[in-house]
């Protein structure tokens, strides 16, 4: 008797009810917005030039060359840089996988967000972590950056977060894009990791290229040889201040998108599901 074919599972469900990772060699597993993260490890959420924000979100995981990265540009920017350290906000699940809100990508463990916000001079409490809003440095109204807000220290930020080879990208706002644009001087090969991107106003996106030895992980498509601030960057600005088409009618019902199904993901993140199941399942002694 052929027993009958399992229930579909959406995947961000699945996989965000994972609470830690099995203990398995580290993996980037296939692509930023459809993947998953073999022994992926999670950030302290306090460092000599860091502090971890949204700690209930468990999003403080990600593979060791991004806790590398991560740690090292803190260091970098307070001891080079002069400013006091960095909030870091969402990497990925302790597994990856879809996220249960809030972002397409940061699948595979080599995303992380960073505020613009500096860290501050004190350790912030559990609550302050959760409530504590990060700072939209863009004039939605002029679509510039606000020059109360941004200063040279963000420049100083996002420019030491493009300077290390693993970086593949990092988006921005566009109008955070252009002013780094006007501000670059001579120096501009940094500009070419800088892309824009929606939204962004409040954070940088940082994007690692695939780690050595996760072969089954996918890289994004190389940039183009240029700073992007020429027609990529205006084509973003008459996209942004193109006028909404007014509606002829009531609004149509739009259908419900599919969810994304665990069997759509990688095969490999399918077996990694299983694993850290059972491993939570069998108890602490499972989970790194």
């Amino acid at each position: 008797m052929t027993a009958p074919a399992a229930e579909p599972r959406e995947a961000k469900k699945a996989f965000g009810a994972i609470k830690a990772p099995p203990a398995l060699p580290p993996q980037a597993i296939g692509r930023y917005d459809l993947g998953c993260v073999a022994g992926a490890q999670r950030i302290p959420v306090n460092g000599d030039a860091w502090q971890a924000m949204r700690l209930s979100r468990n999003r403080y995981w990600g593979h060791p060359a991004l806790i590398s990265y991560i740690e090292t540009l803190a260091r970098d920017v307070k001891r080079l840089d002069g400013l006091p350290g960095i909030l870091v906000g969402d990497m990925a699940q302790p597994i990856g996988g879809p996220l249960l809100g809030g972002h397409a990508s940061h699948q595979s463990g080599i995303d992380v967000d960073l505020w613009y916000n500096l860290m501050p001079a004190r350790i912030l409490s559990a609550e302050e972590r959760e409530k504590f809003a990060a700072t939209n440095f863009v004039d939605q109204t002029t679509l510039a950056v606000d020059p109360a807000r941004w200063t040279d220290a963000q420049t100083k930020l996002v420019k030491r977060a493009a300077s290390y080879p693993e970086v593949a990208r990092i988006f921005v706002h566009p109008a955070i894009k252009k002013a780094l644009c006007d501000s670059a001087g001579g120096d501009r090969a940094w500009l070419q990791k800088i892309r824009p991107w929606y939204k962004h106003d409040d954070h940088l996106h940082v994007r690692l290229n695939c780690p050595a030895g996760s072969h089954g992980c996918v890289s994004q498509p190389a940039t183009k040889a240029d700073d992007g601030c020429g027609e990529e960057l205006d084509t973003w600005f008459r996209k942004l201040r193109a006028p909404r088409p007014k509606p002829s009618g009531p609004p149509k019902p739009q259908p419900k998108p599919k969810p994304m199904l665990v069997t759509d993901l990688p095969g490999e993140c399918q077996a990694l599901l299983d694993a850290a199941e059972s491993a939570e399942k069998a108890g602490p002694t499972g989970a790194r």
